[in-house]
């Protein structure tokens, strides 16, 4: 091949790829010229092959002509190549944009559970008369648990159907009452305190029983304590809680840790009173045992019955939550549905 016809040659493929090029409208495109003009076997790689057979002179001339048209060729590839990138990271950012003044759409914030909420406003009320919140073991000793709260050997709650007995006598605390035992133990009288927390039982579970649930104990020691004072507290703790005027019954009621004994049951706030199956059908929901402080729990506790006496109570912190919240089932409340939880 002459060198004319090499130079007309070079300047018709460099206006074809550019012209190619410009028309590329994909990355595909563009590379399907490069691989054809500047590849190993394109058409630039065939020119400088025909150069060898021109003269010193000419082969010089046409070689600055190869390399210049090899560079314009790949100027414009790259050219190209940069405004499809571009056109990409704008259609990309376009999908993408945020307008940075709108709320953070942060993760869902969570909520307290029912008894949580129960307990925390049990807790603000009992502070708010003088009272102190204290906490003990779930696992507990067979003394804290039954002997110092006058519970013999052979009371009815140490039955093995009842208790989660451990080895060592040791178990998981049947109602959280051990608090009070500590609590006299530690600060001595005159106490007021409350102590809320988990407690196990082996219970078959059902609408209103479950083998693990919340209780609140309590507790006032001083001078002259009467089953006044025992009602005016009861009183002010239900209408804190419930937010309205209850339906109340006290009777008596056996329970060794106090003497005399009490059981205050509530109307069932579900049914009205006309049954169901958390009322069990009677229309009444047994809630609040209590009674005054018997001697020898006080004796227990390293306080002399003579000189001091006081009240005591327990509640079932899973039960007036689900008295408060209209919960029907108590399975509900251990379940971990984040749907059901989401609603308080």
């Amino acid at each position: 091949m002459s060198e004319a016809n090499l130079e007309q040659t070079l300047e018709t493929l460099r206006t074809g790829a550019l012209h190619g090029v410009r028309a590329a409208q994909t990355l595909e495109a563009l590379e399907a010229i490069r691989v054809d003009v500047l590849g190993r076997k394109g058409s630039l790689a065939q020119i400088s092959k025909e150069m060898g057979k021109l003269a010193p002179a000419d082969r010089a001339r046409v070689g600055k002509l190869l390399n210049l048209a090899k560079q314009t060729v790949e100027q414009a590839l790259e050219s190209r190549k940069a405004e499809f990138e571009l056109a990409a990271l704008n259609t990309r950012l376009n999908a993408e944009w945020v307008d940075l003044t709108l709320p953070s759409t942060a993760p869902r914030p969570g909520s307290l559970h029912p008894v949580t909420i129960v307990q925390k406003e049990i807790e603000d009320l009992f502070i708010s008369m003088g009272f102190t919140v204290l906490s003990g073991p779930e696992v507990e000793t067979e003394f804290n648990n039954f002997d110092a709260l006058n519970i013999p050997p052979d009371h009815p709650a140490r039955d093995m159907q009842d208790t989660f007995w451990l080895e060592g006598g040791h178990l998981l605390r049947t109602h959280t009452s051990p608090v009070q035992v500590r609590g006299m133990l530690k600060f001595g009288p005159p106490l007021r305190m409350i102590a809320p927390g988990r407690v196990f039982r082996n219970e078959e579970v059902d609408p209103s029983h479950e083998h693990t649930f919340y209780q609140l104990e309590g507790m006032m020691v001083d001078r002259e304590v009467s089953v006044a004072n025992l009602t005016y507290f009861m009183k002010t703790l239900l209408e804190g809680i419930f937010h309205r005027d209850v339906t109340v019954r006290l009777r008596p009621g056996y329970f060794p840790f106090v003497e005399p004994g009490f059981e205050l049951d509530i109307q069932c706030l579900l049914c009205g009173g006309k049954g169901c199956p958390v009322c069990k059908q009677s229309g009444w929901v047994e809630l609040l045992p209590c009674g005054l402080v018997h001697p020898n729990v006080l004796r227990f506790g390293g306080i002399d019955p003579e000189k001091w006496n006081g009240f005591a109570f327990g509640l079932g912190l899973t039960r007036l939550a689900m008295m408060r919240f209209g919960i029907d089932d108590i399975r509900l409340l251990q379940g971990g549905d984040l749907r059901f939880l989401r609603q308080f």
